[in-house]
């Protein structure tokens, strides 16, 4: 060949062009594309519904039973007491902390701050007996007692503390939004199950006696939930769940007498709407 030289130009140009174009097509992988490894927080607020329950009170002198009673939560709204450090515990609150042990598969421990308040004022039946009867305001006929302050005033505000582990799956579901770069937007779908302890502290006032108003272990919780997972920007998130569970409260204090107790059980509805981030250590 009589340009050697020439064709080693020729050659080195088309072998760069080639790598060139490799390295064209490999796209680099975006940090959203896998999650095992993570860790998540997030804290929000919430909003309860409650079933009916029947609620056992017990005593040296008193064991009656309140059937059908209805309760309500106790939000504070759209308030600045959810960042404020000094009273962000005040509100219906989330809190969760987590960790990803596969891209789909995730455990985290959290506690679900609700509040249980019982309607005043309802006329509802009653089984058993009580001292005093019909000294607070609250005899009817047909077997009813009406719940006047001064027969009894019950809920759970500092709180309804469902303190619990869940085991939950993520599912990216962007491509359904036709959107390109999870990096920058990402859509998830998030399911998982729960249980825990309740670590309530009840402000109970029986028959008039003193209340506890103390926190105590009372009982356990089961859950369930489904929600919608909208990550920013690879590290924030905005979350949205509705959890549903079954609550079993068997041991509940109610006076400083360690012989006066309640115990109910009830199913729940929550709300959830939690800001929160998510990152490699």
């Amino acid at each position: 060949m009589r340009h050697p030289f020439l064709m080693v130009v020729l050659l080195f140009s088309v072998f760069s062009q080639h790598s060139m174009a490799q390295e064209a097509d490999v796209t680099p992988e975006k940090y959203t594309a896998h999650n095992k490894g993570k860790f998540y927080i997030f804290w929000g607020g919430n909003r309860e519904s409650y079933s009916k329950s029947d609620i056992t009170f017990k005593g040296e002198d008193y064991n009656f039973t309140l059937h059908d009673v209805e309760a309500h939560d106790k939000p504070k709204g759209w308030h600045v007491d959810y960042i404020n450090p000094a009273r962000m515990t005040i509100p219906q609150t989330n809190l969760r902390i987590g960790y990803f042990i596969t891209d789909k598969y995730n455990i985290s421990i959290g506690v679900d701050h609700m509040k249980y308040v019982m309607y005043q004022d309802r006329a509802v039946d009653y089984t058993g007996y009580y001292q005093n009867q019909g000294t607070y305001g609250e005899t009817l006929p047909n077997g009813q007692v009406l719940l006047t302050e001064d027969f009894l005033t019950f809920e759970h505000t500092d709180g309804l503390n469902y303190v619990n582990t869940e085991f939950s799956r993520v599912d990216d579901i962007s491509k359904l939004f036709t959107i390109g770069n999870t990096d920058k937007f990402q859509i998830n779908l998030t399911e998982g199950v729960g249980a825990g302890i309740l670590y309530p502290k009840t402000n109970a006032k029986v028959l008039g006696m003193q209340r506890h108003d103390d926190f105590h272990i009372s009982g356990y919780g089961v859950s369930a939930k489904v929600g919608l997972n909208f990550t920013f920007f690879k590290y924030f998130f905005l979350q949205t769940e509705l959890k549903g569970g079954y609550i079993n409260m068997n041991d509940i204090r109610t006076t400083h007498n360690a012989a006066d107790r309640a115990s109910q059980e009830f199913f729940f509805l929550q709300r959830v709407i939690a800001f929160g981030g998510i990152f490699r250590i």
